[in-house]
């Protein structure tokens, strides 16, 4: 893992195969560790460059105050375009996931020369908020036990990871790979303050950050290749929305996950990567 700097913010990244070879940007959602290792690995015995990234105010990226971004869902879009100057390679296959996956959505409509495919992991075409009235919803019960447990003390590492532990148990995802992921993320950033550590595990900055204007209208234009990766048991962003996205980008592919809840598992990285490899 190392950082490089795109047009004056330093981005965390980690990068997966030859240098050489065509590159897939990985957008985390917020961190690079949404996406599992064996994904990334999986990309780069398939031929290609994987290099996952860390947004703005998470992981080792640039980190002012992630409760008051000073920067709008579009300049995250204009740094996922940059990234690709940076690195080389372009136009790269862009990939998000979660909030990630808003990220890459504008990304790829406000900077179509930079991209040549995509793919959205279990998210939305609307912003952060209460979502359009033909899409669903969070589960109302999951969200109500996810934001009903109290916070853990955000220094304590063991604490962090339990709590990140439950949560995944209450979404339906593997509590065991959550709390290793948790852990990994929490040693990133020794020494970072409370408020830092909240933002990093629980991607805090995007209900925060202005996301206008809308782009679901906009998806009809995206003329790349698309893959639309949702989890059947996805209790935060329930499939249907996957499924909306799907039908809105022409030409658009849909992979549901049967046995997959919110988060992307390791159990289901190669039949993704043969997926995301398939686009171009």
């Amino acid at each position: 893992m190392t950082t490089v700097d795109v047009h004056g913010i330093d981005l965390g990244i980690e990068s997966f195969g030859d240098d050489a070879a065509p590159l897939v940007l990985l957008a985390g959602g917020t961190t690079m560790l949404s996406w599992p290792d064996a994904l990334c690995e999986r990309l780069a015995a398939g031929g290609r460059r994987a290099v996952r990234y860390d947004l703005r105010d998470s992981g080792e990226s640039t980190t002012r105050d992630p409760q008051a971004p000073a920067y709008t869902l579009r300049d995250l879009a204009a740094d996922a375009a940059a990234l690709v100057d940076v690195l080389g390679g372009g136009p790269a296959h862009l990939a998000g996931i979660g909030v990630g996956g808003m990220v890459a959505q504008v990304a790829v409509l406000d900077h179509p020369d930079a991209f040549s495919a995509l793919t959205l992991v279990g998210t939305r075409a609307v912003a952060p908020g209460p979502p359009d009235d033909d899409l669903p919803d969070h589960d109302a019960a999951t969200m109500g036990r996810l934001f009903g447990s109290p916070m853990p003390d955000w220094g304590d590492r063991e604490a962090v990871a339990a709590f990140a532990a439950a949560g995944a148990e209450i979404l339906g995802d593997d509590p065991v790979a959550a709390r290793a992921r948790a852990g990994r993320v929490w040693d990133r950033t020794p020494g970072a303050p409370p408020a830092v550590r909240a933002a990093n595990q629980l991607g805090t900055v995007f209900s925060r950050l202005d996301c206008a204007p809308r782009w679901r209208e906009r998806l009809p234009r995206i003329e790349v290749p698309t893959l639309v990766v949702h989890g059947r048991r996805d209790r935060f962003f329930p499939v249907g929305n996957g499924e909306a996205i799907a039908r809105e980008i022409p030409g658009a592919r849909l992979l549901v996950l049967e046995e997959a809840g919110t988060a992307l598992p390791a159990t289901a990285a190669d039949e993704v990567a043969e997926a995301m490899l398939g686009l171009v």
